[in-house]
């Protein structure tokens, strides 16, 4: 049974997209928090797999869509969530963030696939990792990587080599924390629904005469 994870927060402002404010508010910062959610799980709903899976922090809004098994993220650090949320999982899992609303069911397909692969790695523009995918899911694989800093990325493509697992890459992406990301990631899938909400947002305000 093949699973695929997405980790996120509920977009509620100033829990989300804190790095956005300045320029935006928080409530506009969780208005694109949740418009890359949306995206993210679009995505993930039409990508085949068995399971399909949103390891939530927080409450699930309208924006959730048909399908999900909804579970609630761990308690702990990062790493020790990532760890539980492939611990819930039976067999081969791919695991996202929400982070990369400019995602395709094409570029995560390929991710679920482990007839060549134990295991699948997405390196982020800001050295961390946007994807990871385990064909046998270790949570020791996860625990004790150094989260949210430069090297978060090395370290963890490093612990699945060590293991001796044969490890696909898969296309680096930028991830949405600040307004220059929010901006480049719009114009790369200007489709979107995060890339309708930026617009929207950055449009300038008439001014008052």
């Amino acid at each position: 049974m093949t699973t695929l994870l997405v980790i996120a927060k509920a977009p509620v402002p100033g829990r989300v997209k804190t790095r956005l404010t300045p320029p935006f508010t928080p409530r506009q910062a969780a208005e694109l928090a949740e418009a890359a959610l949306a995206d993210t799980l679009a995505a993930a709903a039409a990508t085949p797999a068995d399971r399909h899976v949103l390891v939530l922090d927080g409450a699930p809004g309208p924006w959730l869509p048909p399908g999900f098994e909804v579970l609630p993220q761990s308690g702990g650090g990062l790493d020790e969530r990532l760890a539980a949320a492939f611990a819930a999982c039976a067999g081969p899992a791919l695991l996202i963030g929400m982070d990369t609303p400019q995602v395709t069911p094409r570029l995560l397909a390929p991710a679920l696939d482990y007839a060549a692969r134990d295991a699948w790695f997405g390196p982020a523009a800001d050295g961390g990792f946007w994807a990871l995918g385990l064909a046998a899911p270790d949570p020791a694989l996860l625990l004790g990587v150094p989260m949210s800093v430069p090297e978060t990325g090395a370290v963890q493509y490093e612990r699945l080599r060590a293991a001796g697992l044969r490890t696909g890459l898969l296309p680096r992406l930028r991830d949405v924390d600040t307004a220059a990301d929010a901006a480049e990631v719009a114009a790369l899938a200007p489709g979107g629904r995060f890339a309708t909400r930026y617009r929207r947002l950055s449009a300038p305000t008439p001014a008052v005469r």
